[in-house]
């Protein structure tokens, strides 16, 4: 039964891809980016909360959308929209009453009526400015009454409009980030190595002549996992981490603690930025999956300005 399902509604959305008439949309496309106001959804029932969804989504791909329930524009709300506005009205039939009944007082306040039906010569596509047909062949459930399909190429239709809309005024990820400063999309647009990282004197440093048993405790309270060996001006010349000093040890015994951090720090120390997302940062560091990097220097302008843990990264949510 499930793989006739999942076969049936990959057939009715085929139709719909087939059917749709990218002229009209592009229509659409343009009436809405020239649009001055607000792009006010409306719709009842499923298809209002399809309307919900996309004016939602409008919003956060950078155009000046809202949604409102059909029945509370004749109960005030209508004050809201002026001539610069565009009503959409989202219905499968095209003749929903209750939108149907608030097509004359919008057309008095002079803003545009786009309809989205899916049925061509329903009454709110001949009473509207603009119209979109949604081609539908079936709904899913076997009365072909559910709606599921209509639904379904709605909000394709819906986000297909947000994101044309989006790529025509050039959002970028930046005015993404701004508009998602919280969750896990926020922390991944926003958050950067600078917010997480360890700095100024809680960075564990020593120089490339200091002997291991004189920065030991360094290492220990500093609880990074590593020591930063730097020159005289902060500029990164290795890293020496907790795992170093276990191998050292096994290797050498306790011969090692005379040993300086110039001859045992790893010289090939990968670095980042402050700038760099804390995403990117992330990645960089699990990019090899054998073997993580569990520390990582930060530098700026050439000197060493903090170090990242991986596990601040995921204790952040970063991940």
């Amino acid at each position: 039964m499930l793989r006739n399902l999942f076969t049936d509604a990959q057939r009715y959305l085929d139709h719909f891809f087939r059917e749709i008439d990218l002229d009209r949309v592009e229509q659409v496309v343009k009436t809405c980016q020239a649009c001055e106001g607000l792009i006010i959804f409306t719709g009842v029932g499923k298809s209002g909360i399809i309307a919900e969804k996309i004016a939602m989504t409008l919003i956060s791909t950078g155009t000046r959308a809202l949604y409102l329930p059909s029945m509370n524009f004749l109960h005030g709300d209508i004050g809201i929209v002026s001539e610069k506005d565009i009503l959409v009205m989202i219905s499968k039939t095209g003749e929903t009453e209750e939108l149907l009944n608030l097509v004359p007082f919008i057309k008095r306040r002079k803003a545009k009526i786009i309809a989205i039906v899916s049925k061509q010569e329903s009454r709110l596509a001949k009473e509207s400015d603009l119209s979109v047909f949604l081609p539908v062949e079936k709904e899913l459930c076997s009365f072909d009454l559910v709606p599921t399909t209509s639904t379904a190429v709605q909000l394709i239709f819906g986000d297909i409009l947000a994101v044309a809309l989006m790529k025509n005024r050039g959002f970028a990820m930046e005015d993404y980030a701004l508009n998602h400063p919280a969750g896990a999309i926020g922390k991944k647009l926003m958050v950067t190595v600078r917010d997480l990282m360890i700095d100024k004197e809680n960075v564990p440093l020593c120089g490339p002549q200091d002997k291991l048993v004189d920065v030991l405790v360094e290492l220990s309270n500093k609880k990074c996992g590593a020591l930063l060996i730097a020159g005289e001006e902060r500029q990164l010349l290795g890293i020496f981490t907790d795992g170093d000093l276990r191998r050292s040890l096994q290797m050498k015994g306790s011969s090692v603690l005379e040993e300086t951090m110039g001859d045992l720090m790893n010289s090939a120390a990968t670095s980042l930025p402050p700038d760099t997302l804390a995403w990117d940062a992330l990645k960089h560091m699990q990019k090899d999956s054998r073997k993580w990097v569990m520390v990582l220097p930060v530098l700026e302008e050439g000197k060493v300005v903090g170090i990242l843990r991986m596990h601040d990264l995921v204790q952040a949510g970063i991940s």
